[in-house]
């Protein structure tokens, strides 16, 4: 066909439309065209059919083919669901233009208005899979042509706008520009409409619409008035995002992006840019799209230091005031970070310009995060209804760390979308607010990974994209709330968290319950005589029986013989806390003297609560009752082998002992049977080496009350006070040590290394090694090989060594990477390992991949997916927009075959297609610890409120000794229902920094492996005795990380087990 310019003008402008990269330019080329084609914006779809009808050259019929095809699905009835609906959208943000089009797709007349007269916002966002092909289907390649054509799949804000204005336009949306939404103007009489109220001086046009549905996209700092907001705190978190100029330069594109580190698993970089740069962050990542955009956490005293802030303020929003803020110091901050992030390889850095002409470098805080109660209203007045929706930020403001806020919120407008829809079917007004309220209950949980795989159903139906979904998880009785012209009668709405255990009125009951539990758990016992919970537990014999009663094992009453009372307490509340994960609240002393019966009573009902669904009957009780936290206890025991390790390294090391690459076979265990926890000791302490009193924090001297006690290594502290002595972070379990020089507490980054370690040793704190699980963890009737059968190998001869060295050539270690353990028949074989350390490399290398454990394929398999690439060429824009599909057996193939060094260069196709997967899993994981780090800081913050509401408690109990004592017992009552929250707590964040092992770990391997495939890249012969040696040691490195990966996995495999016996035993 000829020219688009040739024949008709309008095809100028409809190209000058599409290619158009400034809002202004979108507006006055779309009025343009609409000039040109004799048509008025704003006309709704028949405006679109009529554009359609008139340009129909080959450039314009692609986008008409993807609009069609998506206007064509069943649920928008070719435009006919919502013809008689009036909508007013607030705020052109991406939220809000999505559901203006889904809107307009319904065949609704749509409004929108934005206060601003620009896109500006170059931050970038990250894209889920449904996203992605979501905009392709509206024909986002046709309006940005680099859309996803990167290793990571994300967008710039200002781009993401763009074409969804577009978009809007081309299906007739009436858009209004500088018009800011400032509330609603209720009908005055019956028979008229609601109106929007607008500034300044809007259109009289505009000024007198009335409609009946409106969705505010206007962000989080506007919600309509009747919505109620709720707060999520966690601790301080301040970001930083920068724009830096993209150049498009040969060297920029070889700059590989940054789907995200964070400390949390990767502590040495970040130990890395604070010795470089003085720089602490908690988190980096780095998007290469219009801009070189990067966004970080950064910690408070760092900015201080760094002259960043230029003084400390309690109020957020004065700490990060234009007043307090440092223009030039944030630029510099920002510009060394990125430097440093990307190794300098970006050149020098030039600042974009943000909408104000200054450079686009900010400082923000979310440390609380705004979520809307509800998500929908209605209100009615003189018999006009009004329906109104939120999307966007508004309903929930996103994590950024997460790369969630995009995805979730074209949910949000799908479902906004879908209400309406609903409404002008004409269904029940509470049955409409009650499945849009049972799908918002879904939005947060979102993930990738539990929607529907095939994204490409994904409609304006829920079921399309919600699997096992329940529209009625909210009940219209729960939501008459909402409908401001009902009775209004107070009603539990589903989601609301109730306790169902202490009642808060602590009823009369509950300590004598607790009572009543322990004198039947220590029935029996000679010398053992329950009748309260104060002067019955001085002597020790109490508390050791129900120790006893609990785990036989742990306790022999042999072993108490001779033993004084405070000896007897101290053994007892040490082996509670290694073996049982009790940790104590109130020391031995207290417990003897009696001095302490609030303390006493907090710690067993802590046994009570893990505990109370055992048996009345004398014998043993399984450990994995549903109240014990294993996860509590398992990183206890992780914390006490790391300290134990670190002073056997530090010993070694004093000694002069050079690190080699060597395997230990286990020796028997000197530890005396039955107790599998060396910490635990046989003998009991001595009083000098218990706490004191437990009252006073050990590292502030102020009084400690019972919801404020954290005991680490027989002390008591504030949780406030028990924080890295470097960074004043908080240090969380398995998480830090106790320098033996000073004696302060760090964390695993800012530890000091002894003067005479290395360097570049990395067998130090960031390389804890995990215990093994001990038979006492694991569920009855259960078991599982000993370390010494599955670590080290068989028990060597007694005449032999228990050091063996394993000597291993390069052209071994390269057949052992790629997993051919076939030798070349031309090489004369090297010595060959013990069998056992064979094994145990094999398996290291075999796991130090993406997708571990891949069994191995043929370069046959490779060669023929090649030959069926060149054989099958891609010939449509529609199959050059998707990645190449995988299936699984390919996929494994292909990464299997990968770690042969250089052959996937002769497959770009899938060479790329494997580094964007990469990317997505180095996303996941990142995502997974920002998730983590979050809750981290919520349940600090919640930690806190819990103990604020303990002081008051325990202050009321200790100080109105007249009050009566029904008043006594309901704060006793209330006291308890406080400490059992807290427990709760603290399990869930053993077993989130459980989970934080298991990233770090896999972050080392990855690491481990890449460092290890550059020695065995080197010629055999350039290499020199320092290098073969790191080879040695980094393979030595590897073994290990793998044998802890193992002990991990045990434990969590071990933890399955159980929960399955006492749910098998529950249903018998």
């Amino acid at each position: 066909m000829a020219s688009p310019t040739s024949t008709n003008p309008a095809h100028a402008h409809f190209e000058s439309f599409l290619q158009a990269q400034l809002c202004q330019d979108v507006l006055s080329s779309f009025q343009e065209l609409c000039g040109a084609l004799g048509l008025e914006p704003g006309g709704g779809l028949p405006q679109y059919h009529k554009i359609k009808n008139q340009l129909n050259y080959w450039s314009a019929k692609s986008l008409w083919t993807k609009l069609d095809k998506r206007a064509g699905q069943p649920v928008y009835q070719q435009g006919r669901a919502c013809t008689s609906t009036k909508c007013l959208v607030v705020g052109a943000g991406p939220c809000g233009l999505r559901v203006a089009v889904e809107l307009a797709l319904l065949g609704a007349r749509v409004v929108l208005v934005e206060k601003r007269t620009k896109f500006s916002r170059h931050n970038v966002l990250h894209l889920w899979p449904f996203t992605i092909h979501d905009l392709r289907a509206l024909g986002a390649k046709k309006f940005y042509g680099r859309f996803c054509t990167g290793t990571l799949d994300h967008i710039s804000i200002r781009q993401l706008q763009l074409l969804l204005l577009k978009v809007a336009l081309l299906l007739g949306v009436e858009i209004h520009w500088g018009v800011t939404f400032t509330g609603l103007q209720p009908p005055s009489r019956k028979g008229s409409g609601w109106r929007a109220q607008l500034q300044p001086n809007p259109p009289a046009q505009l000024a007198n619409y009335e409609f009946d549905v409106l969705i505010s996209a206007a962000g989080g700092k506007f919600v309509p008035e009747g919505f109620k907001v709720r707060e999520m705190r966690g601790k301080l978190a301040i970001g930083i995002t920068a724009n830096f100029v993209n150049g498009r330069t040969v060297e920029e594109t070889q700059v590989p992006e940054i789907s995200g580190v964070a400390r949390i698993y990767n502590q040495s970089f970040f130990q890395s840019l604070l010795k470089a740069t003085g720089i602490d962050l908690e988190n980096i990542v780095y998007y290469k799209d219009d801009t070189h955009y990067f966004v970080m956490t950064a910690k408070k005293q760092c900015l201080l230091r760094l002259g960043v802030l230029r003084q400390d303020w309690p109020d957020t929003d004065r700490l990060l005031g234009s007043a307090n803020v440092v223009p030039e110091a944030l630029q510099r901050f920002a510009r060394e970070a990125a430097d440093f992030a990307t190794h300098g390889k970006l050149g020098k850095l030039e600042f974009a310009q943000d909408a104000h002409g200054q450079p686009d470098v900010s400082a923000f805080d979310f440390t609380s995060m705004m979520r809307a109660e509800s998500s929908v209203r209605v209100q009615e007045r003189h018999g006009a209804r009004l329906l109104l929706g939120l999307v966007g930020d508004c309903l929930v403001e996103p994590f950024w760390p997460l790369g969630t806020g995009v995805a979730r919120g074209f949910l949000a407008a799908f479902d906004a979308a879908w209400m309406v829809k609903r409404w002008a079917e004409g269904a029940e007004s509470l049955e409409v607010l009650a499945e849009r309220e049972s799908l918002y209950q879904l939005l947060s949980q979102t993930s990738p990974e539990n929607m529907h795989r095939n994204v490409a159903q994904y409609g304006l139906d829920p079921a399309t994209r919600y699997p096992n979904l329940n529209l009625r998880a909210v009940t219209p009785n729960q939501v008459r709330d909402l409908y401001d012209v009902l009775a209004k009668e107070p009603v539990q709405r589903n989601g609301d968290k109730t306790d169902t255990g202490m009642p808060v009125t602590g009823s009369a009951g509950t300590q004598e319950e607790l009572l009543r539990w322990c004198q039947e758990q220590t029935a029996g016992y000679p010398g053992v005589h329950v009748s309260d919970l104060s002067s019955s537990w001085a002597d020790g014999l109490a508390l050791c029986a129900l120790v006893h009663r609990l785990q036989p094992d742990l306790l022999e009453p042999s072993e108490l013989q001779g033993l004084g009372a405070l000896e007897a307490t101290a053994w007892a509340l040490k082996v509670a806390e290694h073996e049982l994960g009790i940790t104590p609240v109130v020391s031995a002393q207290a417990m003897v003297a009696g001095s302490d019966p609030l303390g006493l009573i907090a710690y067993l009902s802590h046994f009570h609560s893990a505990f109370k669904s055992a048996a009345h009957s004398p014998g043993p009780v399984s450990q994995a009752s549903p109240g014990t936290s294993s996860a509590v206890l398992f990183l206890g025991k992780l914390q006490r082998t790391l300290q134990r390790s670190r002073a056997k390294e530090n010993a070694e090391d004093a000694g002069g002992k050079k690190l080699r690459l060597e395997m230990e076979a286990e020796t028997p265990s000197t530890e005396v049977p039955p107790d599998p926890e060396p910490g635990v000791p046989l003998t009991p302490p001595s009083q000098h080496q218990e706490a004191s009193a437990g009252d006073l924090c050990a590292l502030c001297g102020e009084h400690l009350y019972v919801l404020e006690r954290l005991c680490v290594d027989g002390h008591f502290f504030h949780r406030s006070c028990f924080r890295c002595h470097t960074c004043e972070a908080t240090l969380w379990p398995g998480g830090y040590e106790r320098h033996p020089g000073d004696g302060h507490f760090y964390c695993l980054q800012h530890l000091p290394q002894p003067d005479h370690k290395e360097e570049g040793s990395d067998g130090g704190p960031e390389s804890p090694e995990l215990p093994t699980p001990s038979e006492n963890s694991m569920p009855p009737g259960l078991s599982t090989p000993t370390a010494s059968q599955e670590g080290a190998g068989p028990v060597p001869d007694p005449s032999q060594p228990t050091r063996r060295r394993i000597r291993l050539s390069s052209p071994e270690r390269q057949r052992l990477s790629s997993l051919n353990l076939t030798p070349d028949p031309e090489m004369e074989p090297p010595p060959k390992p013990p069998r056992s350390c064979s094994a145990l490399a094999r398996h290291a290398l075999e796991s130090s991949f993406v997708g571990w454990g891949l069994p191995v394929q043929s370069p046959q398999a490779l060669v023929a997916m090649g030959k069926e690439e060149e054989e099958s060429p891609f010939s449509s824009e529609e199959e050059e927009e998707e990645d190449v599909p995988l299936d699984s057996d390919v996929e494994q193939a292909l990464q299997t075959f990968a770690k042969t060094s250089g052959t996937m260069n002769n497959y770009p196709t899938w060479r790329r297609t494997l580094l964007r997967r990469a990317k997505e899993e180095e996303m996941k994981r990142f995502c997974k610890a920002q998730t983590i780090q979050r809750r981290l800081n919520e349940i600090e913050a919640a930690l806190r409120e819990l103990e604020a509401e303990g002081v008051k408690l325990e202050l009321a109990l200790r100080r109105q000794s007249s009050s009566p004592e029904q008043q006594k017992k309901l704060w006793v009552g209330q006291l308890l229902q406080l400490v059992d929250k807290k427990n709760s707590l603290v399990a869930e964040e053993a077993e989130l920094m459980i989970t934080v092992q298991e990233l770090n770990l896999e972050e080392k391997q990855w690491q481990l492996d890449q460092e290890l495939r550059g020695y065995m890249n080197q010629e055999e012969t350039l290499k020199t005795a320092a290098d073969r040696q790191a080879e040695d040691q980094v393979l030595r490195k590897l073994v290990d990380l793998v044998n802890q990966r193992d002990a991990l996995i045990r434990f969590q495999e071990e933890r399955r087990l159980s929960e399955l016996a006492l749910g098998t035993g529950a249903q018998g």
